[in-house]
C-alpha cells in the first residue's frame, strides 16, 4: 500500500534518512522543516523524485495537508542546539505536538512521536526499561528538551486515551551516522572532527561515563517497524544495547582515523547522565527488531562521510595532517 507520509524535521540528520527510506519503499513523502538545524544538503539528492515534496514550515504554526501517517521528528536534538533557544525548544515539543496531533485527528492519520532517552534523565536504573519513570532535573539547563519531550509524550497518550487516536511513541537513544552536523555537540561527530584535525579530543568528566550508539540505518528500520505494527502504542526503546565509555569511544575513533590526537579531560557539564543504555526486550519481542551494525563498522562509514564533507568544502583531508576547521564543544549526548 502506498501512503502519503509527513516527516517533520525531515531535513535533519535522522529525518533525511527516514525520508529516503520511505521513498525507496514507494511512498509519497512530504518533508517539513524550518531549517533551524536541518540542512537542504541532507535532502538535495531527493529533489528530483516526483513523490517527494518539501515545505518550509515551523510546526509551532498549524499545518494543513492530507496525509496517512506522520513522523514527528521536529526538534533540535543536541544540547548545543536545543539550549540555544530553550523557550523555542519547549514550544516545539508542546505547541508543535498539539498542532500535529490536531492534524492527525482531522485526517485520521497514524502519528509517531520521536521521543528520546533523555526522558530518563540521569538514571539510577540500568539499563533503562520503558517502565522506568526517570530522574530528570525539571529546572536545569537540559530541562527544555528533557521535560519538553516528557510533556510531548503526555500529550500523545492523552490524545490516545481521550480521542482513541492511533499513536506510536519511540524513545530514541544515541544515534549516529552520515549527515550528522559537524558542530552539533554530539560526542560521535565531534570526536571524529577533532581526530581528523589531530586536535585534542575533549572528554568531559573522567571518561568512564557510558553511552550506547545506534547506527542510523538500524534506527530508521526500528521507527518504520513501529509505525507498521498494529495495536502497539509504546513507548518503545530504540537504540543499541552495546555500552561503551567515552574513553573507549575516543580511543576507537583515534585508531580508525589514524589520528595523533590526545585525550583532554574537562569538568562534567551539569545534569550530564553517567550511564545511558536501553533495555531492548520490548523492541525485540514486540517488533522483532534489534540493531545489526557494529560500532566499528558504523564509525568507519561515518568517518568516511566526514572526510568527504571536508573535501567538498575545499579541504584535502589527510587524517595525519591538521585541517583548518573551527573548534567544537563536546558533550556526551
Amino acid at each position: 500500500m502506498i501512503n502519503t507520509i509527513l516527516v517533520t524535521g525531515g531535513a535533519g540528520f535522522l529525518g533525511s534518512h527516514l525520508c529516503e527510506r520511505l521513498l525507496n519503499e514507494g511512498n509519497n513523502v512530504i518533508c517539513v522543516d524550518n531549517f533551524s538545524t536541518g540542512s537542504k544538503d541532507n535532502i538535495l539528492h531527493l529533489h528530483g523524485n516526483p513523490r517527494f515534496e518539501i515545505i518550509r514550515h515551523d510546526i509551532n504554526l498549524p499545518l494543513f495537508v492530507e496525509v496517512d501517517q506522520i513522523y514527528n521528528l521536529a526538534c533540535p536534538a543536541s544540547p548545543v542546539h536545543y539550549q540555544l533557544d530553550p523557550v523555542q525548544t519547549i514550544k516545539t515539543n508542546v505547541h508543535g505536538s498539539i498542532n500535529l496531533l490536531g492534524l492527525a485527528k482531522r485526517t485520521k492519520a497514524r502519528i509517531l512521536q520521536a521521543s528520546t532517552s533523555e526522558v530518563y534523565g540521569d538514571p539510577d536504573v540500568h539499563p533503562q526499561p520503558e517502565t522506568y519513570c526517570g530522574m530528570v532535573n525539571p529546572i536545569g539547563p537540559r530541562s527544555c528538551y528533557d521535560e519538553g519531550k516528557r510533556c510531548a509524550e503526555s500529550l500523545f497518550f492523552d490524545y490516545h486515551r481521550q480521542y482513541q487516536m492511533d499513536i506510536k511513541v519511540a524513545r530514541i537513544f544515541n544515534t549516529y551516522g552520515p549527515r550528522m552536523h559537524p558542530d552539533d555537540g554530539r560526542v560521535v561527530s565531534n570526536f571524529i572532527m577533532q581526530a581528523l584535525q589531530n586536535k585534542d579530543i575533549t572528554i568531559y568528566g573522567d571518561g568512564h561515563q557510558s553511552r550506547s550508539f545506534c547506527y542510523v540505518d538500524d534506527l530508521v528500520d526500528g521507527l518504520i517497524r513501529l509505525m507498521s505494527t498494529e495495536k502497539l502504542v509504546g513507548p518503545i526503546n530504540l537504540g543499541n544495547d552495546g555500552e561503551f565509555s567515552m574513553k573507549e569511544l575516543a580511543e576507537k575513533v583515534i585508531r580508525l582515523t589514524g589520528s595523533r590526537s590526545q585525550l583532554s579531560y574537562h569538568p562534567l557539564p551539569m545534569d550530564d547522565p553517567r550511564q545511558r543504555r536501553p533495555d531492548l526486550r520490548q523492541s525485540k519481542e514486540k517488533l522483532g527488531w534489534k540493531p545489526s551494525v557494529a560500532l566499528e563498522e558504523g564509525l568507519t562509514r561515518t568517518i568516511d562521510y566526514f572526510i568527504g564533507l571536508l573535501e567538498r568544502h575545499g579541504n584535502t583531508v589527510n587524517v595525519n595532517a591538521t585541517v583548518n576547521m573551527p573548534e567544537f564543544t563536546i558533550q556526551a549526548t
